[in-house]
C-alpha cells in the first residue's frame, strides 16, 4: 500500500491537471461522449460531439432524433449504427424513467442502452464525483500490469485487483493519471523508461529489457 500511495503522489505531482479527456458540459454530454468513445479515440469523439450536441443538447431532443440523422453525425466514431440506436434508446429511457436526468446509481445507469459498468463508472466518477469503481481502459490496464499491481488480462479482473490496493478516494483520479502517463511516457510499443519518474519503483512487468 505504501508503494501504491507513493506512485499516486508522484503521478499527481507530474500531472496536476489530469482529468477526463472527453469534452463535455454536463452529465448528459459526458454519458453520450463515453458511449461514443467505445472502440474510438477520445480525440475523434471530441471532433464529433460539438455538432451532435448543438442539434441534440439533451435527452429530450435526442429521444426525438431520427436514427439516420444520429448515424450520420456520429459515423466517424465507428460502429455508428449500434451507437445511434443505443443513444436514442437511452434518451428515451431517460425521459420516460428519469425525467431526462442522468441517474446517480450504477444499477440505474447500466440499465440504459449500451451502458456497461465501465461507462457508468466514468459518468459517476467524472460527472458526480462518486467513486463507484476504477475505470480500466487500455492505458490503465497496461500500466497497472507494468507496475505489478495485477497479473490479470481482462478489464473486469484488473478492476477487481486495483480496487483492493488503490484507496477508494483515489479511484477516480487513478484512471485519469494513468491515461496521461500512458499517453506521454509509458506507451504501448515503446515505453520511455529512461525518462520515467517511476522507473526506480516500477518492476516494468512485461517490458522488453
Amino acid at each position: 500500500m505504501a508503494r501504491v500511495n507513493y506512485v499516486i503522489s508522484l503521478l499527481k505531482k507530474y500531472y496536476p491537471d489530469a482529468k477526463c479527456s472527453l469534452d463535455f458540459k454536463n452529465p448528459f454530454e459526458l454519458l453520450v461522449a463515453t458511449v461514443l468513445s467505445a472502440q474510438c479515440t477520445d480525440e475523434r469523439v471530441n471532433k464529433v460531439t460539438p455538432a451532435l450536441f448543438k442539434k441534440y443538447p439533451d435527452a429530450r431532443a435526442m429521444a426525438k432524433a431520427q436514427i439516420s440523422d444520429l448515424e450520420e453525425l456520429i459515423r466517424s466514431t465507428g460502429f455508428y449504427k449500434n451507437k445511434a440506436k443505443n443513444l436514442k434508446n437511452t434518451a428515451e429511457i431517460l425521459m420516460s424513467s428519469h425525467g431526462g436526468v442522468i441517474p446517480r446509481s450504477l444499477d440505474e445507469l447500466t440499465h440504459l442502452s449500451g451502458v456497461g459498468k465501465k461507462t457508468a463508472n466514468v459518468v459517476l466518477g467524472t460527472a458526480y464525483g462518486i467513486a463507484s469503481g476504477v475505470v480500466v481502459d487500455t492505458h490503465v490496464g497496461r500500466l497497472s500490469q507494468r507496475l505489478g499491481l495485477t497479473k490479470n488480462k481482462t478489464p473486469e479482473k484488473i478492476q477487481q485487483d486495483l480496487e483492493k490496493v488503490i484507496p477508494q478516494e483515489n479511484w477516480i483520479e487513478w484512471s485519469h493519471l494513468l491515461i496521461y502517463h500512458g499517453r506521454q511516457i509509458c506507451k504501448a510499443r515503446k515505453p520511455q523508461c529512461e525518462v520515467c519518474f517511476l522507473q526506480e519503483i516500477c518492476p516494468k512487468t512485461g517490458v522488453a529489457r
